[in-house]
């Protein structure tokens, strides 16, 4: 069993989120050392947040430092806890729970801390780094013989989103793209063009080029199964069947005709894969992603190829009595796998062995990421494993994403039954559904077409992003476009319009001329929502530091979810424009503000905009 982990060694992201801890830590020492005479190790000295259900901002662990105390647990954390009040002017009190000190900041150091965010144009990023990794992230990777669908839609969201969470954390990510623009999927839209197109165009169809092609893979496939259901009946098993159809003979010669420059196949193979990536491109815009470098299987594949032969040449490989060449995977745990066929032509991992030596021959990367869905586990763990045999020492950094796959509520997708849900058609639903919704509620009545419009696309397209975002990358999920576009719950449109109320709160206190200064007075007291709210924003670069390193993108969504709940709770609970006390009031301003921009930041990583007022 090959178990797929990913290397951390390299990664220097061991960030201090706020110096209060390394005081804590510096002052614990200094504890130890002044009441037992003895000095200990950094590493036993463990301080994390406290739970929440006790009280508490930070919680040392006592047991570690038990050793050198001499006694019991409760009396050691008395001691320390004494000791850090008497010198820490932050510590406004302690309590001790068995072996735990809790510990109680006092409400200067947090508005000490939010003076100090507001003062932060990205608050959480570490914008700086001495020794940043260059990380590759290749997701979308789409077949040029249909247009892309549900499964791409989670797919180019997870690899955006977590390109922008590992960036924020001061590496370089670089987003790619393979096109698997050749083999014999692509030849079977190709070879029903030819049988049944009749010159059609996706000018002359009236529809993106994508879906034209798409169009004739499904029309492949039908006439396919009736050729298997004519062999059957005529005595073959449904194994010769498939393989004696006269179509996939056919669309096997063409791929042999391809791999040969057969000028009139590339002609053809050049225009249909021309139509299908202005379409990819549309899709790619109104879904809001991009690249920074895209390849093409046509032209990696060559590489792959040439080192297979060498592989071969080295004995890393064999080769059956057919001509075909394989890998011996079986000490590993696994099985023979096929390289390349008896004909010469390649398989699907011959381009991915090309492809990840061009990669880090491009970009001499430090890591090369694969957001791929997990029913290709065992293809990614073959793929390290042939890498490592023909000894190449970036394979131990090749990491495979493996995601969960989508389902509607009705149940799976089948591209070749033309079942699946298509990408464009799924954007255009939740655009309209925001839009009956937005209707029903009222909340747009009173906006210029032009602006209603952009609003109803930011909701729609912000419910499909978020929903499929929340959930942990390794869980398989299911897609509800109805849930998704609630304006109450852990959705996007919830999130949205608690951002657009900050928004409209702050633009009331500007009509009033009511100014937000720069920094709050220390001296300010805060209410258990307002305290509540701050912690939050004090996590938010630990979140963005956990997303980063577990690639999930749910922990920022679910994170920044939280953060509007409890906003909204200290939205209806205390007033704020309304406060009589000028100063609490534009306290409350002044954090809500800072909670806005955490909101808009954390919504931007995820490739969500929100909009100014809905």
């Amino acid at each position: 069993m090959i178990i797929f982990v990913r290397l951390k060694i390299k990664f220097n992201n061991l960030y201090v989120f706020m110096n209060i801890e390394m005081q804590l830590k510096d002052k614990v020492l200094e504890a130890v050392q002044h009441i037992y005479s003895q000095q200990v190790d950094e590493s036993a000295i463990q301080i994390q947040k406290t739970r929440k259900d006790f009280e508490g901002d930070f919680t040392l662990v006592v047991f570690p430092l038990l050793r050198v105390s001499k006694k019991p647990p409760e009396q050691t954390a008395e001691e320390i806890g004494k000791y850090l009040c008497d010198n820490i002017h932050e510590i406004s009190g302690y309590n001790v729970i068995k072996g735990f000190l809790n510990l109680t900041l006092n409400s200067s150091f947090w508005v000490l801390f939010l003076n100090n965010v507001a003062g932060k144009e990205h608050y959480g990023y570490i914008t700086e780094k001495e020794n940043p990794s260059t990380v590759l992230i290749e997701y979308s990777s789409p077949n040029t013989n249909k247009p892309l669908h549900l499964g791409h839609i989670r797919n180019n969201l997870l690899g955006y989103a977590v390109a922008n969470i590992i960036a924020s954390q001061g590496d370089k990510a670089i987003k790619v793209n393979l096109v698997n623009d050749r083999g014999i999927h692509i030849c079977k839209s190709m070879l029903a063009w030819q049988k049944w197109g009749n010159g059609i165009t996706p000018e002359k169809a009236g529809k993106k080029g994508d879906h034209l092609v798409g169009d004739f893979y499904v029309m492949f496939d039908k006439e396919y199964k009736i050729q298997i259901e004519e062999l059957i009946e005529k005595g073959q098993t449904e194994e010769e069947a498939k393989k004696n159809a006269p179509l996939i003979i056919e669309a096997q010669d063409m791929l042999r005709k391809w791999e040969a420059k057969d000028s009139s196949t590339i002609a053809l193979w050049k225009e249909m894969n021309h139509w299908v990536l202005r379409g990819f491109d549309v899709t790619y815009k109104n879904l809001g992603i991009d690249f920074d470098k895209v390849y093409f299987e046509s032209d990696t594949y060559k590489l792959g190829k040439e080192i297979v032969q060498e592989g071969l040449k080295k004995g890393v490989f064999f080769k059956k009595d057919d001509g075909s060449v394989w890998v011996d995977l079986t000490d590993e745990g696994l099985d023979q796998k096929l390289l390349l066929r008896a004909d010469g032509t390649s398989v699907y991992i011959t381009q991915d062995i090309g492809t990840a030596h061009q990669r880090f021959d491009d970009f001499k990367a430090n890591e090369l990421i694969y957001v791929v869905g997990n029913e290709q586990n065992y293809h990614f763990q073959v793929l390290k494993l042939i890498m490592q045999k023909l000894g190449y020492s970036f394979s131990e950094y090749l990491f495979h994403l493996s995601y969960g796959m989508v389902e509607l509520p009705e149940g799976k997708m089948k591209s070749r039954e033309g079942t699946v849900v298509d990408a464009d058609d799924l954007m255009e639903e939740m655009i309209r559904t925001a839009e009956e919704m937005s209707r029903e509620l009222g909340k747009l009545d009173d906006y210029g077409e032009n602006e209603k419009n952009q609003i109803i696309r930011t909701i729609g397209l912000g419910a499909l992003k978020y929903f499929i975002l929340k959930v942990d990358p390794k869980k398989n999920m299911t897609f509800d476009p109805k849930e998704s576009i609630d304006f109450n719950g852990n959705t996007g449109p919830f999130i949205q319009y608690s951002y657009a109320r900050i928004r409209s709160l702050i633009k009331k206190a500007q009509a009033k001329e009511i100014q937000i200064p720069a920094e709050i007075p220390s001296v300010i007291d805060i209410n258990i929502k307002e305290l509540q709210l701050i912690k939050l924003i004090h996590t938010y670069p630990e979140i963005l530091y956990e997303a980063s390193e577990n690639l999930s993108p749910a922990i920022v969504a679910n994170y920044i979810y939280e953060m509007a709940k409890e906003y909204n709770q200290f939205y209806h609970e205390y007033p704020i424009l309304s406060e009589e006390k000028a100063g609490i009031s534009v306290f409350r301003l002044f954090l809500s503000l800072q909670v806005g921009k955490i909101i808009q930041s954390g919504m931007s990583l995820l490739g969500i905009d929100v909009p100014e007022r809905m």
